[in-house]
């Protein structure tokens, strides 16, 4: 008997291992699988192949809350899709002059008349700094290519030229003069009537209210289009991208009549050899997800829809009232599946702050060099 008892309790000592341990470690959160990653030898490797082949890691979304009073304080969270959590991240804290933005989805910066700030790093931890551009701006596109910032239109009413484009290179660290935006645009050159996505080196725009859309090259620093995206039988009247995997351009729309919205639905933007550029229907959103894009007051979605995608994710929330956020999964298999997040972030307080939104492709690695900067990360509840 006494034997059985032993044998009982070393049987509870033994540590899990082997297929066990990696299943369990799939279900912790990627915060806490950087602990799990120094137990020892065995543990990293099955942190790692628990990664790999069990539960992946996914792309966060990231919000940044900010004071609009100076020195403009801020505060960042990020939804973690792999857990289904949300994170509050406790980092040294950067001092900005000047408001946060983000004007595509993996970059934030700040511009004031003397100084361009960027960060590009998946947690934006760290900033670079260099002059403005040398035309000043005050809605413009800003978006990253490659080793290039884009920074398009916007230019201010005294300026000479509103569809100017210039582009910093990151490794020269200078400002390169380009060809200046198509002169169809010169009515639509700011962040709020435009939408913007990149691929490669080719920086897309949209027009949100046409969906009229042109392309930009990094390497020739030459514009082509216009390229006309609409088709079909159903009207659009609002349009917004994304990317997915860095591969596919998506398109939100709201379907229907600004007096009478039917639908949002989601397309993929397809090159035909013969036909040109086309868009192929990926989804439709769930009339109930619709509803919660309204939020409690039931207000209009027109000019007020904004998305983020990071990537095979893409977050769909209403600017006016970002409480609920739909996220459009799109599967490797073909289509698209539909469930909404509440926006953790929000409450009465946050109302006061500006809010900006964009993605992260945050890794285990990232958490650790995190560490090593003195940030902390907490589970919000």
């Amino acid at each position: 008997m006494a034997t059985k008892k032993v044998d009982q309790e070393k049987e509870l000592e033994d540590p899990i291992h082997g297929d066990i341990l990696e299943a369990t470690l799939s279900h912790v959160p990627l915060i806490y699988l950087v602990p799990a990653s120094y137990v020892s030898k065995e543990w990293s490797g099955a942190v790692s192949r628990s990664l790999r082949h069990i539960n992946p890691v996914k792309p966060w979304l990231m919000v940044h809350t900010q004071n609009p009073r100076a020195p403009h304080m801020t505060t960042t969270y990020a939804f973690d899709p792999r857990s289904l959590l949300w994170i509050e991240i406790h980092a040294p804290q950067v001092k900005h002059t000047s408001a946060l933005q983000s004007s595509h989805s993996t970059l934030l910066y700040t511009l004031s008349p003397t100084e361009f700030s960027f960060s590009v790093d998946p947690l934006h931890l760290m900033w670079h700094h260099t002059s403005s551009p040398r035309v000043w701006r005050v809605d413009p596109i800003v978006a990253r290519a490659g080793n290039h910032i884009v920074v398009a239109g916007g230019a201010c009413d005294f300026e000479d030229d509103p569809l100017a484009v210039e582009m910093y290179d990151m490794e020269s660290h200078k400002w390169i003069q380009c060809e200046s935006m198509p002169e169809m645009m010169k009515d639509t050159t700011t962040l709020t009537w435009l939408s913007v996505v990149v691929i490669g080196e080719f920086l897309y725009l949209m027009a949100k209210n046409t969906g009229i859309m042109y392309s930009f090259n990094c390497k020739t620093m030459m514009w082509q289009g216009p390229y006309d995206l609409r088709g079909g039988e159903e009207s659009v009247f609002y349009y917004t991208m994304g990317t997915v995997q860095n591969r596919l351009v998506v398109v939100v729309g709201i379907v229907g009549g600004e007096e009478n919205v039917k639908g949002v639905k989601v397309w993929e933007i397809k090159e035909e050899l013969e036909l040109g550029l086309g868009m192929v229907e990926l989804g439709v959103m769930p009339e109930d997800m619709v509803v919660k894009l309204r939020g409690e007051s039931g207000s209009e979605l027109l000019n007020s829809i904004e998305l983020v995608s990071t990537g095979n994710f893409v977050y769909v929330y209403n600017a006016s009232e970002p409480e609920e956020m739909v996220v459009c999964e799109v599967l490797k298999r073909g289509g698209c599946e539909w469930w909404s997040v509440r926006n953790a972030v929000m409450n009465d307080e946050m109302r006061l702050r500006r809010m900006v939104l964009c993605g992260g492709d945050v890794g285990l690695e990232d958490l650790k060099s995190a560490a090593l900067r003195d940030c902390k990360f907490v589970l919000k509840q």
